[in-house]
């Protein structure tokens, strides 16, 4: 259960939740976000509402959880909604009050750590499905969101599959870095592929381009992607567009994850 009190509970409630809405998330969307802040879906956590289940999770998560989603959930709000926080003082006060209540939750090193180790075991076949129906999900309906989600799932398979043989990862690596570093602790650099090899030249030309996929989704997201402030006069792209996007990233997390476990598997 967290330490947060009552009070702090209905700020947080009058700031986010509107009659069992959370801010302007469909509820595909507000999964997405959830499980991409804290690895967990909450309204199919919970079956409620997307208010309601906020509520139950910020009343009875752990502290490091509901730290780590509240503030990911202010950053989201300062960047939509700047012009009414602008011109209303009241929501202003109010936005500052949560802040400060996220800001002052204790935190500490150890709490972290099992954050990062539970989303690392839940990063397995069933939760990578379950990401992709998500990401599938919002390529009509939020393109933009789509696009941000693509890079996001290469990131966070690389990231597990790396943490999972012991390697030291920097938290300045790019998703081109992790891809990279992941495909040569695969063995699946095209240098790792024997010039005798049937069609080696073949192989090591679509191992070479799955970098260029990775470095194709970072570029793509920065300017287009969901995750980033937009001007006023910014235009998505369409759901072609996003369905590029993510099919070329499904493709690369799919092959990556059953190489893993394929190497894993034969290892035992």
């Amino acid at each position: 259960m967290s330490s947060l009190e009552y009070i702090d509970l209905d700020k947080i409630d009058q700031l986010f939740n509107a009659g069992g809405y959370v801010l302007d998330f469909s509820t595909p969307k507000f999964n997405s976000f959830t499980i991409n802040s804290i690895g967990i879906p909450l309204c199919e956590e919970y079956g409620l509402s997307k208010g309601k289940s906020l509520w139950k999770f910020i009343e009875n998560g752990e502290d490091h959880l509901v730290n780590k989603l509240l503030l990911d959930l202010l950053k989201y709000y300062e960047n939509k909604y700047q012009s009414k926080l602008k011109s209303d003082p009241s929501l202003a006060k109010l936005f500052d009050e949560c802040k400060t209540i996220a800001n002052s939750m204790p935190v500490n090193n150890d709490a972290i750590r099992r954050q990062a180790d539970s989303i690392r075991e839940k990063f397995n076949t069933e939760y990578m499905d379950k990401q992709i129906d998500i990401l599938t999900n919002s390529i009509d309906s939020n393109p933009t969101d789509a696009i941000g989600k693509a890079k996001e799932l290469l990131e966070s398979c690389c990231k597990t599959i790396l943490d999972k043989k012991g390697v030291l990862i920097d938290k300045n690596w790019s998703v081109e870095r992790l891809t990279k570093e992941t495909c040569k602790n695969l063995k699946l650099s095209p240098d790792d592929i024997e010039d005798s090899a049937k069609a080696s030249d073949v192989i090591k030309k679509v191992l070479g381009n799955l970098s260029g996929i990775s470095i194709g989704l970072a570029e793509l997201r920065n300017p287009y992607g969901g995750g980033h402030g937009k001007k006023a006069d910014y235009k998505g792209l369409t759901s072609r567009h996003a369905r590029l996007a993510t099919g070329s990233a499904i493709t690369v997390v799919h092959f990556l994850w059953e190489t893993y476990l394929e190497q894993e598997g034969n290892d035992n």
